[in-house]
């Protein structure tokens, strides 16, 4: 049990470092907003890491960056609000990001909207699983870049972003990963989508990980949008990631 804890210890010292890392670095026009979920939600992603992170883990599946509605509002990955209140049971006080866009307010757990990303992820894991207990004995969530970026009311991923920027920004965020992998020995990382994937091949290229993929559930695939989750389980079966 000990030792557990001493697992989500790890990752809520490493995540307060990305954050601090992260906190000194600049985003150029187009960039009008950088929201930070570590620190304006931090005790509701430290009550995650706490609950659900506290062990080693077969399975690692990473995202990109938070969504607007999900992680943005409530501090953990892919985090529709009503499935992280609702199965997760975690629903903490969320404060504002430095600068807030007007057009993109954080509301936290009062937010109504539903991350469909999130919605897909975490319904595809509730159906399967049934409960999180079951669930997270072997596996877990996390995103590779905790910050969310705006172009006023538009949403802007990481790799929108030129490499002056990037860079950077990759080079904390593959150190956190490596101290993610480290505390949590996974035999498997699975990238949601083709940017996770790829960014976990490069920074955890060498440490012997198994590295994967399955379709990003954003409603902005048109695959997803045709049977996301039957799609996703057919790819994790390929993979014998699952039975």
């Amino acid at each position: 049990m000990e030792r557990n804890a001493a697992v989500a210890e790890q990752l809520i010292a490493a995540a307060r470092h990305l954050s601090a890392a992260l906190a000194t670095q600049r985003f150029a026009p187009p960039v009008s907003h950088v929201y930070d979920p570590l620190s304006y939600a931090w005790e509701a992603h430290a009550a995650y890491l706490r609950r659900y992170g506290a062990g080693q883990r077969r399975v690692v599946f990473l995202g990109m960056n938070p969504g607007p509605f999900g992680m943005v509002q409530c501090g953990v990955p892919f985090g529709e609000v009503a499935t992280v209140r609702d199965w997760l049971g975690i629903a903490c006080e969320v404060g504002k990001p430095a600068l807030e866009n007007p057009r993109r307010p954080v509301e936290g757990f009062a937010c109504t909207r539903s991350e469909v990303s999130g919605r897909r992820l975490w319904g595809l894991f509730r159906e399967r699983f049934g409960n999180p207990a079951a669930f997270f004995a072997e596996h877990f969530v996390a995103n590779y870049c905790p910050l969310a970026f705006f172009d006023h009311g538009r949403n802007l991923t990481p790799d929108k972003l030129p490499a002056t920027e990037t860079v950077p920004l990759q080079a904390a965020c593959d150190a956190h990963l490596r101290a993610l992998v480290a505390a949590l020995q996974p035999e498997w990382l699975i990238g949601v989508g083709a940017f996770a994937e790829a960014r976990a091949a490069q920074a955890l290229a060498g440490t012997g990980i198994k590295i994967g993929r399955i379709l990003h559930p954003s409603p902005a695939s048109p695959a997803a949008n045709r049977g996301w989750g039957e799609a996703a389980t057919r790819q994790l079966q390929a993979l014998r990631v699952w039975d």
